[in-house]
């Protein structure tokens, strides 16, 4: 399977009118086998890129990120660092949790 940027599938040339009218035709609405969640199971929900945090070959995941330049208390970086490599993606997944909870 092959992943396309937006800027690609915007290249891609326009729909023939048999080809919309074949989507407008299309009524498969027959969702009697898939379950109805709760607003409490969907909240539980996460996103890929939690679920699946190295990702895979298959499907490409990225997230933007920016460089920012910031002052921490000494004794909160040290124990940071202390846990091993990674300090800088911990610091990103506590700040996540707190704002977007």
């Amino acid at each position: 399977m092959k992943t396309m940027t937006l800027d690609e599938v915007k290249r891609l040339p326009p729909l023939t009118k048999d080809e919309i009218q074949a989507v407008k035709d299309f009524k498969n609405t027959d969702f009697s086998d898939s379950p109805v969640q709760t607003k409490e199971q969907l909240k539980q929900f996460k996103p890929w890129y939690e679920v699946h945090p190295k990702g895979n070959d298959l499907y490409k995941v990225t997230i933007k990120k920016t460089a920012v330049q910031i002052r921490i208390d000494n004794d909160v970086l040290e124990a940071l660092k202390a846990k091993g490599k990674g300090y800088q993606t911990r610091i990103n997944e506590i700040l996540r949790k707190a704002v977007l909870g």
